[in-house]
């Protein structure tokens, strides 16, 4: 074989290599700073290295909180500012992602959303800072061709009032939905209750319709913030974020009852609780929960394979900031942080075996990251 033979199938190999540990990471963030909306980068999940330069950055305003469609060739976006919109995008066969359309969210500071499983409605959550008129749930159609129409459903709840300066009105923080798509969730901090909706995808103007029964209550003061489901919807575990706490519920006909609650903190001051973000191993064996404020850790739980209940495993520095979200990469080696004030990604390794966090790899500058989304 000469040399030039030699040299091309090098290079094949090399690029195959790279390819076959290359995943895309999505970016979200805050503008009010340095960033310019949505960042799209190269991912080596051999390495847990990020790419500096980023792939592509799409211009967007604050745009918080990303969903990917089930083909990962549709993005939406929620853009955080008073008076709030959702955005829709394309993404090609290469990866380019192009704006679609945007509409209003009819509410304000909108903060997380989801995707309907027949990819018919994005349900968008409202949090809305100021208490009046108060964060609301809506629902906005998703057209054949990946653009969002107009809002055709609204539902307000009934604030608790417990916290009279977090908790004069509603504020929704997540919608999730149940995996087999027929419930959504809404943690509405502001009410200390999980509301539940049926979900009929049927029905164009009017999809959602309050459970038997209508919302799970919490402890007073406390402030649901986001739910998780276990891949076979037995469990569910929800962080309460003024409270600094993780709950476990098991899942019947819908409705959720309460197993287990457990502190993020031995710390009794309020500053150290902001309970955030939380996410399952691929295996479901382990489960991460964020907590800013002045924590800024990362706890870890070991999850009972019969019951989903929790045992305390390990509390781990973020290394910056407020992590206002995480996300384990696709070969579940690498936790990623998104440290949102202090302008930073940091990319931590996992041990899969005993669930706990390792070394840090890389700590990448980015402006106020607010959300993180692997395509594979």
């Amino acid at each position: 074989m000469n040399r030039t033979w030699t040299s091309l199938l090098t290079a094949s190999l090399m690029s195959l290599t790279l390819h076959a540990h290359a995943a895309t990471l999505l970016v979200g963030s805050y503008t009010d700073g340095a960033s310019q909306g949505i960042y799209r980068y190269q991912f080596d999940d051999k390495a847990g290295h990020i790419d500096p330069a980023p792939l592509q950055v799409v211009k967007s305003v604050s745009p918080s909180w990303l969903v990917l469609s089930a083909d990962q060739r549709q993005l939406f976006a929620v853009n955080e500012t008073p008076q709030g919109h959702a955005s829709s995008f394309s993404i090609s066969t290469k990866g380019e992602i192009k704006p679609l359309n945007q509409v209003a969210s009819q509410g304000d500071e909108p903060t997380h959303a989801s995707l309907s499983r027949d990819q018919r409605f994005l349900f968008v959550a409202n949090y809305a800072v100021n208490p009046d008129p108060g964060g609301s749930l809506v629902v906005i159609p998703v057209a054949k061709d990946g653009k969002l129409k107009p809002v055709v459903q609204q539902a307000r709840h009934k604030p608790s009032g417990v916290n009279p300066e977090r908790q004069a009105g509603a504020h929704v923080h997540s919608l999730v939905l149940s995996p087999d798509g027929r419930h959504l969730y809404a943690s509405d901090l502001g009410a200390d209750k999980v509301f539940i909706y049926r979900y009929d995808g049927a029905s164009a103007d009017h999809p959602l319709t309050p459970a038997i029964p209508a919302s799970v209550a919490l402890p007073p003061g406390s402030g649901p913030r986001h739910l998780l489901f276990d891949a076979k919807g037995q469990h569910a575990y929800l962080t309460l974020e003024m409270s600094a706490e993780v709950v476990v519920f098991d899942v019947q006909d819908g409705n959720l009852v309460e197993r287990q609650r457990l502190p993020l903190t031995e710390r009794h001051e309020a500053a150290a609780k902001a309970a955030g973000a939380l996410h399952l191993s691929a295996d479901g064996r382990f489960l991460y929960v964020s907590n800013r404020g002045t924590a800024n850790e990362i706890v870890v739980f070991s999850v009972g394979k019969q019951d989903g209940q929790l045992t305390f495993l390990q509390r781990r520095s973020v290394e910056g900031d407020h992590p206002r979200e995480f996300a384990l990469d696709p070969s579940d080696n690498f936790l990623l942080v998104a440290n949102q004030k202090s302008n930073q990604i940091v990319v931590i390794r996992r041990d899969p075996r005993s669930g706990k966090l390792l070394e840090t790899v890389q700590t990448l500058k980015q402006d106020a990251p607010s959300d993180l989304k692997f395509i594979e």
